[in-house]
């Protein structure tokens, strides 16, 4: 499969996936959901993939949203059909029948950190920076991630994080268990080769078969999480605050909330 925004590489059992938007720093375009869900959705159906790498190209792995994107008045973003995507790609990516292992430096931003979350195994750089930052912008997180947030944290601590948008460098995020694996900066992408390798040697179909049946019972919780967050984002994306947050962020400057 060839795309625009995407790198799909397979070696035999092991595929890498590269989001491929270096110059954007991998923030997520309408153009990327849709063939994040199209690239998930095909390797559901691959039958020799059992280890599969996400990893971002050039400086950081996703900023999150395309902010600019949400900006072009030209061609505005469809926040409905952006969700559709959006909750295709989440669904895909949860059942795949392979161990997926994100391989982060740089950046990890809202709903480029909400993909992080989603894969199986996290190995961030220590120079990572990893946030749930929709906050700073007045919306809440998707791409399920008030799922994953609160699959790894809790449900307590997952509102806390929600709520503060805390960046949070990979050391910190390993010690509140968001990532697996820290490495030194430069090293991710190497690491999670590794651990590749190491997967390919074990009794990997054992471990695809476990995660099959842990995943398949959450497969209800997902789908209403992410029903949920369409109709709340779609709402959000309305409101006086977010206009405010997104013009803030690109005029560089504290954002003024006032709750409407």
């Amino acid at each position: 499969m060839t795309f625009e925004t995407l790198k799909l590489e397979k070696n035999g059992r092991l595929a890498t996936l590269t989001l491929n938007r270096p110059t954007a720093m991998n923030s997520m375009n309408e153009v990327m959901m849709r063939e994040l869900a199209e690239c998930f959705e095909a390797l559901n159906d691959d039958g020799d993939i059992q280890v599969l790498i996400i990893k971002g190209e050039g400086k950081v792995f996703s900023a999150g949203g395309d902010i600019k994107a949400m900006l072009n008045e030209d061609s505005p973003m469809d926040i409905d059909e952006v969700m559709v995507d959006i909750t295709r790609f989440v669904k895909a990516i949860y059942m795949l029948p392979m161990i997926t292992i994100a391989a982060v430096h740089g950046a990890s931003a809202g709903l480029g950190f909400s993909l992080t979350l989603a894969s199986d195994i996290i190995i961030a750089e220590e120079t990572s920076k990893l946030a749930m930052n929709f906050i700073g912008i007045g919306l809440i997180p998707d791409g399920a991630g008030h799922f994953f947030m609160k699959e790894r944290l809790g449900t307590p601590l997952a509102k806390q994080m929600i709520w503060s948008g805390d960046v949070l460098p990979g050391p910190e995020a390993k010690k509140l268990g968001l990532v697996d694996e820290v490495v030194p900066e430069g090293k991710a992408s190497e690491q999670a080769d590794l651990l590749a390798q190491k997967l390919l040697q074990s009794p990997v179909a054992a471990m695809i078969a476990s995660k099959e049946i842990l995943h398949t019972q959450k497969c209800a919780e997902l789908s209403n999480v992410l029903k949920m967050e369409a109709a709340a984002q779609s709402k959000m994306r309305k409101t006086v605050d977010h206009l405010e947050g997104i013009q803030a962020f690109v005029q560089k400057r504290t954002p003024v909330f006032n709750g409407q």
